[in-house]
């Protein structure tokens, strides 16, 4: 296997008008004007985003979307996560995406198409271990909490599980079919939604079966928890050039802030980490496009649990850094913190993932 860690001119370019996109539609007040609001995101710039193909990158060709890989997405989501972009791309392009190009079958190829254009959005309650949904024929009851965007997509997946929580099969639900009632939650991060799902005898269609759903479940999961490095990469960045600009322009006893070795430590700290860091996600991300489960099973849980505490970290101490204007609700530092410090828990948390990681090594 040949990993490659340079970029390629369609990708670089991708980042290039990303990156002008993002600063001209996700300004620290279009960000706070967002997150005010109950579906957290513009569907007008959800609309835009599809146009541009960005919500069609990780669907294959044969399923009408772009036929790219989730190198090119992992870029639009670094990118996203610096500019804390208010959408449904985690859950609606990465999750639900990933979940149903790996089961494939009649309902995906019915659902990817809408959603590579976005026409429709999708989600996937990937917490295992906060999901208790049965089936019964073609109807499902049950809860699932912690549902990213569920208030706002069209299309729920969920898992089917049984006693010994074992996933028995991924059915698609729509969100406005009777019997089915979503809850928003009260979250430390209001820059992403989540919401709790309660089912009723509500309509569904199963999308896969057995050992093809239990697998179509964890791939999600993975490329989840992986993507979500490549934004935590993009926060990490945001908020290190953050204190590197006000370190250089804050003045204290006549000096710059910035020249003092309690600030310039914790700078160069963030600095080495968040390098780091970036090459672990972009090793982690590669190795999802190509067919080596092996090491993915080694890259993923290093990626993962290594990139949420050094954004966490990074976050926490922009705020030392910017002294007490940092810990004002008017400054923005305290929505990256906000963000790195939900990030960090989305997918089960660094513990969980070494723990992965432990087992596949047989430690």
């Amino acid at each position: 296997m040949r990993i490659t860690f340079t970029p390629t001119e369609e990708q670089a370019l991708l980042r290039e008008t990303a990156r002008k996109w993002f600063a001209e539609r996700s300004s620290e007040a279009r960000v706070r004007e967002l997150m005010a609001t109950d579906d957290g995101f513009d569907e007008a710039e959800w609309t835009e985003a599809a146009g541009m193909g960005w919500t069609a990158m990780a669907v294959p060709e044969d399923l009408g979307g772009a036929g790219y890989g989730w190198a090119e997405t992992a870029v639009l989501v670094e990118e996203a996560g610096a500019a804390l972009w208010c959408a449904p791309l985690l859950s609606s392009a990465v999750l639900a995406t990933a979940a149903l190009v790996a089961a494939r079958g009649d309902v995906a190829a019915e659902l990817l198409p809408a959603m590579a254009m976005g026409e429709r959005r999708a989600t996937l309650a990937h917490r295992l271990d906060l999901s208790d949904v049965t089936l019964d024929g073609d109807t499902v009851s049950g809860t699932a909490d912690h549902v990213l965007d569920a208030g706002s997509a069209h299309v729920l997946l969920l898992p089917v599980t049984d006693d010994a929580g074992a996933v028995t099969a991924l059915v698609a639900v729509e969100r406005d079919a009777d019997g089915v009632a979503v809850s928003a939650l009260p979250t430390l991060d209001l820059t992403r939604k989540q919401g709790t799902v309660t089912l009723s005898g509500a309509a569904a269609r199963v999308v896969a079966s057995g050992d093809a759903a239990a697998a179509a479940v964890e791939r999600a999961t993975v490329v989840g928890a992986v993507l979500t490095t490549a934004e935590q990469v993009g926060g990490t960045q945001y908020v290190l050039q953050e204190s590197l600009d006000y370190g250089k322009t804050r003045m204290q006893f006549g000096r710059a802030i910035g020249s003092y070795q309690a600030v310039k430590h914790r700078i160069a700290n963030t600095l080495k980490e968040l390098e780091s860091a970036r090459s672990a996600a972009l090793h982690a991300v590669r190795v999802l496009d190509v067919d080596e489960p092996e090491e993915l099973a080694v890259v993923a849980p290093t990626a993962v649990a290594w990139a949420g505490e050094v954004y966490e970290r990074a976050a926490h101490d922009n705020i030392q850094n910017l002294g007490g204007i940092g810990f004002t609700w008017e400054h923005p530092a305290h929505l990256y913190y906000k963000r790195a410090k939900t990030d960090k828990l989305l997918f089960g948390g660094p513990k969980s993932w070494r723990t992965r990681l432990a087992e596949t090594l047989g430690l």
